[in-house]
């Protein structure tokens, strides 16, 4: 390696202040709404605009299947947001004869969201858009919200809550025999039975929502969130609150993955790198590269592993924060694994400049990390590696010359378990903020508990 030429780097102190006053969401928001809206006056159009943000008002979308609860949530969310709750028919209400198409009510909707008590207050969209074209359109004119739910229920509760509902005719809630309950005699006494789907409409209306949901998830994938609806209604607008209420930032992801041996660092790690184009920085495999590049730092590294010594922390941290400093990594984040390993090694990565702004811990029992790497083998001639029970060898004659390699053996295995859990509440203290992911469950189902954190701020 020629050390004459120096990766370009960008000082950490430009991620730590992006991170505090959330520098690219400001910039983001301006240049979108100066081009959207081409303004006289960008000077005061923009004063306005950095006056909104940081009033942080709401911009909501509520969708989800007929009959799922979506008008209950949206108007109790709008309530206490203190923004405007907008729905399809307050919009159909203003629409003449031959102009109830679906391009003439985006229209209105576009106008309707950009009027000022939307600007200034937020609002709550409720059951729009339908399709992936309508909300592509409505992104292309600006109307960008910040938080998208997705309500779900089965089908045949689905069809429970479409029959017996009923209709406040003083305020419009809306309540039903069974699910939900008015709160007074005096609200009981006045209720109406409202309009319900036949089962015919309700299949259709289902089916066209079907049809059109995996494109509408595609079109909002950083910015949704889907909540079971079947369960009390007060535990829905919980949960949906609870999400309103969390600022999604575009923060450049730093992730610290932790766990213990066998709970998929190394393979989540690998996911999330392919999806996100973030670095995958395995602290053992950096370690190995650095000693193989020829530069000073690497010949330094060598004796430990030559030797079969851990390296020291001081080398470590200094490989670490070589690779973590160069552009690729400032640029597009990164997500490390392998380190650290014990309370020094915490402190000084969380002290340092290069400190992780996310940080998880795959969760997992002695008994299944004993299971996942003491039943992994690998052949000798191929390099690949079976596992007895989840991928077994393909033949008689690639078992036969299987091997299992030293640190896979039971009592290693036990061992480095043994000391991840010995330090394991000291690395809580020191992230008091990590988020813990059951990792006893399908690998793709970690990674999208995993990747539902990222956009949190």
């Amino acid at each position: 390696m020629d050390e004459t030429v120096k990766p370009l780097r960008i000082p950490p102190q430009v991620s730590l202040y992006n991170d505090t006053h959330h520098v690219i969401d400001l910039v983001q928001s301006l240049l979108c709404s100066l081009v959207l809206e081409q303004p006289d006056d960008p000077i005061s159009f923009l004063m306005k605009v950095l006056k909104k943000s940081s009033e942080n008002t709401p911009s909501v979308i509520i969708l989800g299947p007929p009959s799922v609860g979506k008008h209950t949530v949206a108007k109790r969310l709008s309530s206490e947001l203190k923004a405007v709750h907008v729905t399809t028919d307050s919009l159909l209400d203003q629409l003449d004869g031959d102009q109830g198409d679906n391009d003439f009510l985006l229209q209105l909707l576009q106008k309707r969201l950009k009027e000022p008590d939307c600007f200034n207050t937020g609002w709550v969209l409720e059951g729009f858009p339908q399709t992936r074209l309508q909300a592509l359109t409505l992104q292309q004119a600006g109307v960008i919200p910040a938080h998208v739910v997705f309500l779900q229920a089965p089908e045949d509760v689905l069809f429970q809550r479409g029959h017996g509902r009923l209709v406040d005719p003083v305020t419009g809630d809306i309540y039903h025999q069974t699910f939900i309950q008015p709160a007074n005699d005096v609200i009981a006494g006045r209720l109406q039975e409202g309009r319900s789907l036949s089962e015919e409409e309700h299949q259709l209306a289902l089916q066209r929502y079907h049809t059109e949901v995996t494109g509408l998830m595609s079109a909002y994938q950083h910015s949704l969130k889907v909540i079971n609806a079947d369960q009390p209604q007060e535990d829905v607008y919980q949960q949906v609150l609870s999400f309103v209420q969390t600022r999604q930032s575009s923060r450049i992801p730093r992730i610290l993955l932790l766990g213990p041996p066998g709970s998929g660092k190394s393979l989540q790690a690998r996911l999330l790198s392919e999806k996100y184009r973030l670095v995958d920085v395995g602290c053992s495999e950096l370690l190995r590269a650095s000693a193989a590049d020829g530069s000073s730092l690497g010949q330094k590294i060598i004796p430990y592993l030559d030797e079969g010594r851990g390296v020291s922390d001081s080398l470590v941290l200094q490989t670490l924060e070589e690779r973590l400093s160069r552009l690729d990594c400032s640029s597009r984040g990164w997500i490390l694994h392998g380190f650290p390993e014990n309370l020094q090694q915490a402190r000084s990565l969380q002290d340092g400049l290069y400190r992780p702004n996310r940080v998880f811990l795959l969760e997992l029992t002695d008994e299944v990390c004993l299971e996942r790497l003491t039943l992994r083998a690998v052949d000798p001639v191929s390099g690949q590696s079976f596992h007895a029970v989840t991928q077994p060898p393909p033949t008689f004659e690639v078992q036969n010359r299987l091997r299992t390699r030293t640190q896979d053996s039971r009592e290693c295995v036990s061992e480095r378990v043994r000391e991840f859990r010995l330090c394991m509440d000291e690395l809580q203290c020191v992230f008091p903020d990590v988020v813990h992911v059951d990792a006893d469950q399908d690998p793709h189902a970690v990674f999208e508990a995993l990747e539902s954190r990222l956009t949190e701020a």
